[in-house]
């Protein structure tokens, strides 16, 4: 599918793409903070929660949700050698990584009891990834959990949200000097499901960090990954892959922090929509500080709209506070389903059906190889084509 849609044009009345431009800075109501105090209410009037419908997130950004002991139970799976424990409030590890920056972060951080810690140890190299279960089971709970890198060590971590509840969280990777550091961000909830969650990354100096964000359940899901640099030679990629359903909300919003010299980040996020009043929202902020000279860094957001009555809402914003960079650019497209391409395999003996999928398949490809997981990816994709069957039935 060709990038043909220009940043910040409606291609019709069903999808928008675009936004006003405004200083990162200028889009948010309070500045970032440990304390939900310091934090107003969102009304929906505001920058940063002008796309969300707040009435679906059942309290989390009111203070009127309250942790019922039946929210969601976490399982973790490890080689041997990495460490798992449960920490409380008072572990300094807790927040090193970055302050929340809206009320349901700050709700989260304020609210959870015990904290999920995972250490990899320096010069550790993994063969199989960690593994981290996040299963619903129909309550409301706040969460935090910290993923620790230690120098020059390679590791995956796989993060899987399946059931049911109402979740805030807060999640951290905290990668050290020359570390290599993937992780594998799933959201497989239940069509009932609420789930909003900030993650930041605090990149060490000459480290690596691959996030891989694939949102395909719930019924509302707000992220928001962030990423910070702690020293020079820092390297982030974020990629993302949504599949947004008949009334599901998915928003994903993003800001790479560049504040460090000689670093280097690449986003790619790919959205396909379906369905009545499916709604998805992808913001991109790219800030490059004054001091963040040698930065190299591109955003790039597509997305695919496969039936009429969903619409998405695309911002990419790149602010650039010094001419001393190596590279810097965005680029944000949504179109409709591609009808020439389906001409071109129904010609050639594919039926409809399976030409639709291969077309999908082919959309997501490039992200689900990400992954490095054969069974993930495998099942990653079988959920895809049940979506796409089930639109079909």
């Amino acid at each position: 599918m060709a990038d043909n849609t220009p940043a910040g044009s409606t291609t019709d009345g069903a999808i928008q793409v675009g936004g006003p431009k405004q200083p990162i800075d200028a889009r948010v109501s309070a500045p970032a903070s440990y304390d939900v105090a310091d934090f107003p209410v969102p009304n929906g009037r505001e920058e940063e929660w002008r796309f969300t419908p707040l009435t679906r997130l059942r309290g989390l950004h009111d203070g009127t949700a309250v942790a019922d002991g039946a929210g969601v139970k976490v399982e973790v799976t490890a080689p041997e050698g990495v460490t798992v424990e449960t920490v409380g409030r008072d572990d300094a590890r807790l927040g090193k990584a970055g302050k929340p920056v809206d009320r349901v972060a700050a709700q989260a951080f304020t609210s959870f009891e015990k904290a999920s810690v995972v250490s990899i140890p320096k010069e550790t190299v993994l063969t199989e990834p960690v593994r981290v279960a996040v299963h619903g089971e129909g309550g409301v709970a706040f969460g935090h959990q910290v993923i620790e890198i230690g120098a020059f060590s390679e590791a995956v971590v796989v993060i899987d949200h399946t059931g049911d509840a109402t979740l805030a969280a807060n999640v951290e990777y905290l990668i050290g000097d020359g570390a290599k550091l993937t992780v594998v961000s799933v959201q497989d909830w239940d069509d009932t499901a609420v789930h909003a969650a900030q993650h930041t990354a605090l990149v060490g100096r000459d480290a690596t960090f691959k996030s891989v964000i694939v949102t395909l359940g719930g019924d509302l899901v707000r992220l928001h990954p962030r990423v910070v640099y702690a020293g020079p030679g820092g390297e982030a990629e974020l990629y993302g892959l949504y599949f947004t359903d008949n009334g599901q909300h998915q928003e994903h919003r993003l800001l790479v922090d560049h504040d460090t010299p000689h670093c280097r980040s690449n986003v790619v996020y790919k959205g396909a929509l379906q369905g009545q009043d499916a709604h998805a929202v992808w913001i991109g902020d790219v800030l490059i500080r004054a001091a963040a000279e040698g930065t190299d860094t591109y955003e790039l957001n597509r997305n695919l709209v496969l039936t009429d009555g969903a619409r998405v809402d695309s911002v990419p914003n790149l602010e650039i506070e010094t001419g001393e960079i190596v590279g810097a650019g965005h680029a944000s497209a949504t179109g409709r389903f591609d009808d020439e391409q389906l001409f071109y395999l129904m010609a050639r003996g594919i039926t409809a059906d399976e030409a639709r999928r291969l077309v999908v398949r082919g959309f997501f490809a490039e992200l689900v190889q990400q992954i490095g997981i054969p069974d993930l990816e495998e099942r990653l994709i079988a959920k895809i084509e049940a979506e796409l069957e089930a639109s079909l039935a």
